[in-house]
């Protein structure tokens, strides 16, 4: 990316792991569950639902259901190598996630594009999937090198006004 713009923007991140590890726990209903999600299910292009711990493959369509959010997320996988890329469709745009080794240490980069450019999609996918995306992946390498998650899943953050807009623990 050679400079800002609203129809896209990638985020970047080291973490101490291997890419065999974080591609699970992208790639798979109880990988992606485990950091991320409340409830993830994975179909195949023939309708057959994934198991836990399958990966999964080109032409799968996903729902996602979120903690503190009663909203789910239904797309597809566009492409996944079994290795170390993934692209999915995601709030009317895509997304991709690519993990490459540095000299030991996975660098994870996410990329979000193809977003509409009204100012509905600025302020809701730009704005609020880019600050989204920032604190999963620092959520994912809270639970990868430390153990711990930073979501809260046992406080009812949804019952206060702008919860999704104000609370950086969502």
């Amino acid at each position: 990316m050679d400079k800002l713009q609203w129809n896209s923007f990638e985020k970047k991140i080291y973490i101490h792991s291997t890419i065999d590890k974080l591609y699970h726990l992208w790639a798979t209903e109880e990988g992606i569950t485990s950091w991320f999600l409340r409830e993830a299910v994975f179909k195949t292009h023939d309708g057959e639902r994934r198991k836990g711990s399958e990966f999964i493959a080109n032409d799968d369509t996903y729902t996602w259901k979120w903690h503190n959010w009663d909203g789910e997320a239904k797309g597809k996988i566009t492409q996944a190598n079994g290795k170390d890329n993934i692209e999915f469709s995601f709030d009317e745009s895509m997304v991709s996630v690519h993990l490459e080794d540095m000299n030991g240490v996975v660098i994870v980069t996410l990329k979000q594009f193809e977003i509409p450019e009204d100012d509905a999609s600025k302020l809701k996918i730009h704005l609020g999937c880019s600050n989204g995306w920032t604190f999963w992946l620092t959520n994912l390498k809270a639970y990868l090198e430390h153990g711990i998650l930073l979501n809260e899943t046992e406080i009812n953050l949804q019952e206060q006004d702008l919860a999704g807009w104000i609370f950086v623990n969502m």
